[in-house]
């Protein structure tokens, strides 16, 4: 039986070299996964960084397209506001040669047509002086005086001219005041007081300051009336007195502060009184504060408003027709009637009405 050799044991065989070769290949192939994947990170990050980069460069430009398109429409009403400016600058330019123009054609050729014109003007000036002066001189305004504190500018609307004048002026009870109270209080007093009484010292100033304005070559009469007519100059009654007359004017109207308001008011007896002047007048002048409270048939005491505006109706009737009555109305409480009725009247009879104020005259 042959024997078998025995081998001695190497580390360095065919099989030890294999598993070393596996494991040096396993060693090189891991070594060059990791690099790879370091490569790749390191190659990856620089493209993250340029798209947003790239991103916010979009970002700017939309941003920067936005602006330039605000700075555009800037431009445009900029550009708007130059036309409209240069267009109004024209205008005033185009207005002032217009002006320099006119002020060419209006400068006088020479200082002596400059006189002259200056000339005629003076004299055109004096002319209108001379027609007021003799308008001033044809009014009563010159012959007598009225003073006093009130505000007479509104006045005028009354109509003062005439050839005739009647005034006729209410004396009854109730011009004592304007409140049925005191008029009631007032009545019961001594004749000194009622006569002090600034309702009636208001009437007697107002025909004081009618008749300092009456047209001068005119004629006047004053009547009073309540109860009953009388002239304030009680020789003169039915006869027109002149104006002209100075003393006479001042004497009838001092002979009215001496009366003393008391009784009813009787229109259609002074209205007939009126009709019957020979010849008939033509402007009359009522100073009153409301609606009679009797006619010649009787009344007065407690009478309605509708008995008022009856006893007004009849009184009516006995007016010269065609003659414009002015009326002028103190203020009286009790009495709605009244300033319709008379405003009526001066409307009919083409004359005018007017209530006149504390102060006036």
């Amino acid at each position: 039986m042959a024997r078998r050799v025995r081998r001695e044991a190497s580390f360095f065989s065919l099989s030890f070299l294999d598993v070393m070769s596996c494991g040096l290949g396993a060693v090189v192939l891991l070594f060059l996964i990791i690099k790879h994947n370091a490569d790749a990170k390191v190659t990856e990050t620089p493209v993250d960084d340029l798209r947003s980069e790239v991103v916010l460069l979009e970002e700017e430009i939309d941003t920067g397209q936005q602006d330039l398109a605000k700075l555009r429409n800037t431009l445009s009403d900029l550009d708007d506001q130059l036309a409209t400016a240069q267009g109004l600058a024209r205008r005033i330019m185009d207005s002032i040669s217009a002006e320099k123009e006119q002020t060419a054609e209006v400068k006088p050729a020479s200082e002596a047509e400059e006189l002259d014109r200056l000339k005629r003007e003076i004299v055109r000036l004096e002319t209108e002086r001379q027609k007021l002066l003799t308008e001033e001189n044809q009014t009563g305004a010159n012959i007598r005086r009225h003073a006093g504190e009130g505000n007479r500018a509104y006045i005028t609307g009354l109509r003062l001219g005439g050839r005739r004048i009647l005034i006729l002026l209410d004396a009854s009870g109730s011009m004592l005041d304007r409140t049925i109270v005191n008029i009631l209080r007032i009545r019961n007093m001594r004749d000194e007081r009622k006569r002090l009484a600034s309702k009636w010292q208001s009437a007697v100033a107002t025909v004081d300051w009618l008749t300092a304005r009456l047209p001068l070559d005119s004629q006047y009469q004053i009547y009073t009336f309540n109860t009953r007519t009388a002239a304030a100059l009680p020789d003169t009654l039915g006869r027109w007195l002149a104006v002209k007359d100075k003393p006479q004017i001042t004497r009838a109207v001092e002979q009215l502060r001496t009366l003393v308001p008391e009784g009813g008011t009787n229109m259609e007896q002074v209205f007939r009184a009126a009709r019957e002047m020979s010849p008939p007048p033509d402007n009359i002048i009522l100073i009153t504060d409301g609606l009679p409270t009797q006619d010649n048939r009787g009344g007065s005491g407690n009478v309605t408003g509708k008995q008022r505006l009856q006893f007004f109706s009849n009184a009516l009737k006995q007016l010269p027709t065609g003659v414009p009555v002015n009326v002028i109305l103190e203020p009286l409480e009790g009495d709605p009637d009244a300033p319709t009725a008379f405003w009526q009247l001066a409307q009919a009879t083409d004359g005018s009405y007017m209530s006149p104020t504390g102060d006036w005259p």
